[in-house]
């Protein structure tokens, strides 16, 4: 009895001390709309909240005194209020959080130690939002961030293969992330995307320069890291989004359901996404013919987050069918025609012309290729005193199969396994005399290996990749420093590989010893070791909180890929035979970066400079013989040659963004993007009358104006509604590499574009629906860019229309709804 007697005093003496606090409760909105998710925090105790889906908030049980209350959002200028709690008495407070242009103040994880404020990273990054991306609707991922981020381009093969090129540098020199893992599905190729759901992205964050530091070979030119939305809300409530998507040039549909739940530590996310497409259209080509395509994408995560750290593990699926065009029509009427013979009794001229019907139906014709990759991964921190281990591994495998044979629609002309193990290590050491510091190894194991084909471009081979860093940063006042080296080491190797006729096709099928009878060797055995060092050093000088100066010079490594070192055969998705160079150097680059950054109240200013040095570049130019004229290897399809000299690049990018406090409506956003590729190979410069001189790929200065209006009032149940309208300027490209007719000159041009959005509430204030409405090309202007393969899929010297190649998109109205649950 005793006992009970002192619990029940003790529970009284409790709840008279809780009736006796305080209770602090509001409203956070943005500009009158209400902020979902903000965090409400006492400042210098452990007292605070979340607001729910509408706003509101409630702190309970707030001993009386004076306190300062703090709001924040993501996205939003955080807000602080002082006010007094009183005994037994309801306080009401609200907030109204204003958006924050400024990014100066954003974390980003790419290409650093740690997660780091972006003020403090000398290197130059960029980060896209999922709200930005959302606004540049587009047929993938890539496209999206190319309108978002000055200094990105992309090498196109029509509207679902865009391929990331940084400041004139492409292929394997740009380094492409998921969630930090990097992605491995035979990126050298030019004829497929780069295999990632763009629904599923909540962020994307670019390094412009070398990266190698933290990444090792392949980081040469950047990195662009595409990270998945993670689960935000109440906890125990099952959240997500559904999205519908068309475009009415090639009937694009896109749909997207994803779910998320959160419950105490856990979090749970899942996504899949379907995607089809038929022929595009443009008004000098009419439907090009092959250019549809399917795309299927499922994607879950599991994590869970403790006082020791995390742990996250996660899987994804992709399958594409992707029609592989080719160009072939009839030299008068320029109507698409359609291979139905093999090579072997193919007469390209004179093919059957394509019928309305199947360039405008949704099915994926015999020539195509089908690209699947499966990736499961598993990222994991844990927390050691003041220092902390983090270990990401990964495995990928990436299946791509090319059907080219007419008359054996079944089988397939290229069929590649490609196997991946990729390891992450990092140990983030205590802080010591203010210097934070980071040692960590990673790298990866590959195996490609064919399968039953009919053309082999390149050998079976294994690789393993394994790289040691060092990274260090100090702050001395207004300045901060921070760089690092590594060492990189990488085995590549295969056997001798013989390819034989194949009695039961009529074609040729990879001989394995000892029966090699017939056989002929195509690609003899090879082992190397390539080496590399690479490093970097920077600065950022904070002159004031919202103006800042960036320097940064880095020494970057990439080892030559197994194309460029290995290849000896047809790709048939790319109509181009391959011939690499087995005695390649690798690449390392030497660049420096100069940045200028100014968030202003009213504006914001940056300016970007680069200079890169690179020794032993390799491009490919097109194989002719002693008289110049282009060899062929296969009929229908051209003969590339790997080659190798020293190279520069320099350029800049220019952004200012004006956003007047006094007229909140109104957004001017500008960027410039200019980069100049030089060959540095005098003795082939000389040779070719000049024709040399510059690199290939190399994109034309770009301007890019939009204006955007935001009405600050709502509608009925319409809120947020927007306007944009954009001017999307390349100017001519007259510096090209123009030996054997590799590039030619490319005109320039102006697209014009506009869009309109808008959300639609519920009668309880929820979000029932975004809406977003674009047109681009709006005056269905007939253009080719410089970057744009198909601008070379042609058969003849001349045209009765006068047009040559395959021209770019045309008028494109997109529609997009997201339904948030």
């Amino acid at each position: 009895m005793k006992t009970l007697y002192l619990l029940l005093l003790l529970s009284m003496s409790t709840a008279a001390v809780m009736a006796q606090n305080g209770l602090l409760k509001g409203r956070l909105t943005t500009g009158g709309e209400p902020l979902a998710y903000g965090v409400i925090t006492l400042t210098g105790t452990t007292i605070g909240g979340t607001a729910n889906e509408n706003g509101y908030y409630m702190l309970q049980n707030i001993a009386p005194g004076n306190y300062e209350v703090s709001f924040s959002a993501i996205g939003y200028l955080s807000e602080k209020i002082r006010i007094s709690i009183t005994r037994q008495q309801t306080t009401v407070l609200n907030s109204n959080l204003k958006e924050n242009y400024s990014k100066l103040n954003e974390v980003v994880v790419t290409g650093v130690s740690r997660a780091t404020q972006l003020r403090r990273n000398p290197v130059p990054i960029a980060v896209m939002t999922k709200k930005e991306m959302n606004e540049n609707v587009n047929n993938n991922i890539i496209d999206a961030i190319v309108k978002g981020v000055p200094g990105v381009n992309a090498v196109t093969t029509g509207p679902n293969i865009s391929k990331p090129f940084i400041r004139g540098l492409g292929y394997n020199r740009v380094l492409t992330l998921y969630d930090g893992i990097r992605q491995e599905g035979q990126q050298w190729g030019d004829e497929h995307g780069i295999e990632i759901d763009q629904y599923g992205i909540g962020r994307a964050e670019v390094i412009k320069g070398p990266a190698s530091l933290t990444y090792g070979s392949d980081a040469i030119a950047g990195v662009i890291n595409l990270i998945p939305a993670i689960p935000s809300g109440a906890d125990g409530v099952l959240t997500g989004d559904y999205v519908a998507d068309y475009h009415t040039n090639n009937g694009m549909i896109g749909t997207s359901l994803g779910l998320g739940y959160k419950k105490n530590d856990w979090k749970y996310a899942f996504r899949a996404t379907a995607k089809a497409a038929h022929d595009y259209h443009n008004k000098v080509d009419g439907l090009v013919y092959n250019t549809g395509f399917r795309e299927y994408n499922l994607s879950g995560m599991v994590r869970v987050d403790k006082k020791w750290g995390y742990s996250q593990i996660a899987a994804t699926l992709y399958d594409n069918q992707q029609e592989i065009p080719d160009g072939s029509r009839d030299s008068l009427t320029r109507q698409f025609t359609k291979q139905v013979n093999e090579i072997a009794t193919d007469d390209i001229k004179n093919r059957p012309a394509v019928s309305n019907g199947e360039l405008t139906s949704y099915a994926i014709t015999p020539l195509h290729q089908r690209i699947q990759h499966y990736r499961i991964y598993t990222h994991n921190e844990v927390k050691l005193g003041d220092g902390s281990l983090d270990a990401a591994l990964g495995l990928q495998q990436s299946i791509r199969r090319e059907y080219d044979h007419p008359t054996l629609a079944q089988q397939a002309g290229l069929y590649v396994v490609l196997n991946t193990f990729n390891y992450d290590f990092k140990y983030n050491l205590p802080a010591f005399a203010g210097i934070e510091s980071t040692i960590g190894v990673n790298g990866m194991y590959q195996a490609n290996r064919s399968k039953a084909a009919t053309d082999f471009p390149i050998p079976d081979y294994d690789l393993f990749d394994a790289g040691t860093f060092f990274f260090a940063k100090k702050s001395f006042g207004k300045l901060d420093l921070s760089g690092g080296i590594r060492y990189d080491n990488r085995h590549i190797h295969w056997n001798d590989f013989y390819v034989g006729p194949n009695a039961a096709n009529g074609f040729e099928q990879q001989v394995k010893l000892p029966d090699t009878a017939g056989a002929h060797l195509q690609f003899p055995a090879f082992r190397h070791v390539y080496k590399g060092i690479s490093g970097s050093l920077g600065l950022t000088y904070n002159m004031s909180d919202r103006l800042l100066l960036k320097a940064n010079i880095a020494r970057g490594y990439r080892a030559p890929n197994i194309t460029e070192i290995g290849s000896n055969g047809l790709d048939p998705g790319a109509h181009i035979v391959y011939l690499g160079d087995r005695s390649f150097n690798p690449e390392f680059s030497l660049q420096e970066d100069l940045g200028i950054i100014a968030y202003l109240k009213d504006a914001d200013l940056i300016a970007e400079f680069f200079n890169n040095h690179i020794d032993n570049y390799i491009y490919q130019a097109k194989l002719t013989d002693a008289a110049g004229n282009p060899v062929v290897i296969v009929p229908g399809n051209s003969t590339y040659q790997y080659q190798q000299s020293k190279a520069r690049l320099y350029g800049a990018e220019f952004t200012v963004n004006l956003h007047p406090h006094s007229l909140k409506w109104l957004a001017f956003n500008n960027s410039l993007a200019y980069v100049t590729g030089i060959n540095q190979n005098q003795q082939l410069i000389e040779k070719s009358g000049g024709a040399a001189k510059y690199l290939p790929f190399i994109p034309p200065l770009h301007i890019r104006s939009e204006v955007k209006v935001t009405l600050q009032q709502t509608y009925g149940v319409f809120s947020k509604i927007w306007f944009k309208t954009e001017a999307d300027a390349y100017a001519a490209q007259n510096r090209f590499y123009a030996l054997d007719n590799t590039e030619t000159a490319t005109p320039g041009y102006t697209l014009i574009n506009i869009g309109a959005g808008a959300t639609i509430k519920r009668k309880s204030a929820k979000t029932f629906c975004e809406l977003f409405l674009q047109v681009d090309n709006l005056f269905d202007t007939a253009y080719q860019s410089n970057l744009n393969r198909l601008k070379y899929f042609e058969y003849y010297k001349a045209s009765p229309n006068g047009h040559l190649g395959i021209y770019n998109m045309g008028r494109n109205v997109s529609f997009k709804v997201i339904f948030p649950f």
